[in-house]
């Protein structure tokens, strides 16, 4: 995946690329940050039983 930045003419490709994991990785800290900032007490649910 490339990632495209803003620039004044309008987007480029970045000089690096994401592997798939490494931009799924970005998208859940961007919302893990996104709903801490709007809410007061998030409560994240997890569960790693073996069956999860």
């Amino acid at each position: 995946m490339t990632v495209l930045t803003p620039s004044p003419t309008g987007l480029t490709h970045s000089a690096y690329a994401l592997s798939h994991l490494d931009a799924l990785e970005s998208e859940a800290v961007h919302i893990f940050r996104e709903v801490a900032g709007e809410f007061e007490n998030p409560v994240i649910l997890f569960s790693g039983g073996k069956d999860s």
